[in-house]
């Protein structure tokens, strides 16, 4: 349960001070899916720059080097590698091909693919960074490289990359993305919710939407073109979308659910919701994920003095 945000200003329509507002409110809603830590990602020049803390967004202050045309964003809901340790959180660089990378979702996986790929164990103990070394392993980075790492990976995920070319690459598992299209720049979270209450409170209006498929990997060029790549979902988590389904799961994957659905009960509590209401959601037919989109759509979590100096 993390988030994933940001912008592409491919046509210099936005100052700098815009971006840092709009940067500053959708990230604040994002805090619904994480406030263990908030970091961002751009390029200034040659420069990528990688911006992170464990602060919720509400704590961080965002001043962009340069005017960026590209801002990647996530703010993090831990689930492996403590926040506290900043190497952990997100987005990651790859020193070996210069790009950064952000996760939404869980993966289940990397210890099993360090092994049977001969990937080293990081420093980085956060499970999304695997994606960042199985790219790495190819020597590129291009539809190739990330169909592959896609359907290595097993697990939940919607991975955004922003690449040393300032080209930035959307990945689409079973983890939602919401991309609103503008004249002239393109804004994007992780949820229609988050999103759509973002865009409100900043007063952006007549945008189109930008539709993204499970198993698509669209790239958006300097010029806001977008090309799109496919990949195998179904052999990135297989059993993983028929939970209710499957009678022979790994104990990796059971320990998996039972870790989701401990933080939506965590969740559930922010906002006002307890557990027996969660636990009926799902005996009665909800999956995790529909209850993860039922909470966001609450209003309860947010108090309105938090934005009084937006």
């Amino acid at each position: 349960m993390c988030c994933l945000f940001g912008l592409i200003d491919y046509n210099n329509t936005l100052s700098v001070r815009q971006k840092e507002r709009i940067l500053k409110v959708l990230s604040r809603e994002c805090e619904a899916r994480g406030t263990d830590a908030t970091g961002i990602a751009y390029k200034a020049g040659d420069e990528m720059i990688i911006y992170k803390k464990p602060l919720p967004a509400h704590k961080m202050r965002f001043k962009l080097k340069g005017n960026p045309s590209v801002i990647m964003g996530h703010t993090r809901m831990t689930t492996q590698g403590s926040e506290k340790n900043n190497i952990n959180n997100h987005p990651f660089y790859s020193e070996k091909l210069g790009f950064a990378l952000a996760h939404n979702g869980v993966l289940y996986n990397d210890v099993t693919l360090r092994k049977t790929e001969k990937i080293p164990v990081p420093k980085i103990e956060t499970d999304s960074y695997i994606a960042v070394q199985l790219i790495e392993k190819k020597k590129a980075l291009n539809f190739e490289t990330i169909k592959y790492m896609a359907e290595k990976v097993e697990g939940s995920f919607c991975f955004t990359i922003l690449n040393k070319n300032n080209e930035l690459f959307i990945v689409k598992g079973d983890n939602p993305m919401c991309i609103a299209h503008f004249k002239g720049y393109y804004i994007y979270a992780s949820t229609e919710a988050i999103l759509t209450k973002a865009l409100k409170k900043l007063g952006l209006k007549n945008y189109k939407e930008i539709k993204i498929a499970d198993g698509e990997i669209l790239k958006f060029n300097t010029c806001g073109k977008i090309t799109k790549g496919e990949f195998d979902i179904f052999k990135s988590y297989g059993f993983y979308n028929y939970p209710y389904y499957s009678y022979s799961r790994s104990k990796t994957k059971l320990t998996y659910e039972t870790e989701y659905l401990n933080d939506l009960i965590y969740y559930g509590k922010t906002v006002g919701i307890d557990e027996e209401t969660i636990l009926e959601l799902l005996d009665s037919g909800y999956d995790y994920m529909d209850i993860e989109e039922l909470l966001y759509e609450t209003d309860f979590y947010r108090e309105d003095d938090l934005y009084a100096e937006i």
